[in-house]
């Protein structure tokens, strides 16, 4: 049975895989292991020692800390809407995308955004 904090850090791994564009055998080229253990890692079945999330983290370009983002001190996830929507392709490939857009421009699409779902 997966630990929540395992299956957090390896949903944290894949988050941040994705929205800097990188496929589990680019990662796993990085930090020396198969891409199946990469798959093993995100989905929680395998747990990740502290070294190899050390390597991890700077394949990512991230520190250590951020796998453990949205956890509380009793191992439970504090915000499962986000960790839900960023479970979603699609979700991740606007966000991605969005974070592509020159910061000017960017800004005036997330106000337009946010005036479309205030008057929704």
């Amino acid at each position: 049975m997966k630990h929540p904090v395992d299956a957090h850090v390896g949903k944290r791994v894949r988050h941040r895989r994705w929205m800097i564009g990188m496929t589990q055998q680019q990662l796993a080229d990085k930090v020396g292991i198969k891409f199946q253990q990469i798959q093993k890692y995100e989905t929680g079945m395998n747990r990740i020692s502290a070294s190899r999330l050390w390597d991890i983290a700077d394949a990512l370009g991230v520190t250590i800390s951020f796998f453990f983002e949205g956890l509380d001190a009793r191992n439970r996830v504090l915000d499962e809407v986000d960790g839900d929507v960023l479970a979603d392709k699609e979700a991740l490939m606007l966000v991605r995308s969005y974070y592509a857009i020159p910061e000017a421009q960017r800004r005036r699409l997330f106000d337009l955004a946010k005036v479309l779902s205030d008057a929704a």
